[in-house]
């Protein structure tokens, strides 16, 4: 698992938006870039420019997954039937990091990487500690005896920011079930996210 070594908001402010729709984000202050060159006017963007962009966003989003994994996660989505697009959303989606963070187990994509890390999650009754396994449908993720009663989950569970969508189905407090892949539209990104952009930077 790759650790993260930057602050977690420099996203943010490199993209001037703020990209987990957390109220603590910088960009709520100051909407212009990072340095001392962030509030001058910015030039026009080449092509690669914005779909370069377009991945970094959705690649931070996702908890700064390696640029090995996403581009492996990308080609494994352009293999499959349908839009690339859409199946790269599904893939991501489905990891187990971030169905522990959908489920509102952890107010962070980070803290949610952690908890899998520790022990603290079961897959179908098995500890499972690999955040990029991915869950197939109808699996049942649970929290750990101990992490139920954790103050980083509790505070997460306490967050109006966000629900949680309804192809994670909530079983209680500490148990939830992964009904089904969703679409674009339907995962709850706080900004918009283009992975058809995406498809068109791997694709040069």
């Amino acid at each position: 698992m790759s650790k993260r070594t930057s602050a977690k908001y420099k996203l943010d402010r490199r993209m001037g938006e703020n990209v987990f729709g957390r109220p603590k984000s910088p960009v709520n202050r100051r909407e212009y870039g990072p340095g001392q060159h962030g509030q001058r006017r910015k030039s026009k963007m080449s092509d690669f420019g914005i779909q370069l962009r377009a991945k970094q966003k959705l690649k931070g989003y996702y908890g700064d997954v390696t640029e090995k994994q996403f581009k492996r996660t990308f080609f494994e989505a352009s293999r499959m039937k349908g839009d690339a697009s859409q199946n790269l959303i599904g893939l991501l989606e489905r990891r187990l990091d971030m169905i522990v963070y959908r489920a509102k187990f952890a107010p962070t994509i980070w803290a949610a990487r952690q908890l899998v890390s520790h022990g603290h999650i079961r897959v179908n009754g098995t500890k499972c500690n690999i955040a990029s396994r991915r869950v197939d449908l109808n699996d049942v993720i649970e929290l750990g005896p101990k992490a139920q009663e954790m103050a980083l989950v509790m505070e997460a569970q306490s967050l109006a920011e966000r629900d949680v969508p309804d192809y994670v189905v909530p079983d209680g407090t500490a148990k939830v079930t992964f009904t089904r892949v969703p679409k674009l539209d339907e995962v709850p990104y706080p900004v918009r996210m283009e992975p058809n952009l995406v498809v068109e930077f791997y694709s040069r």
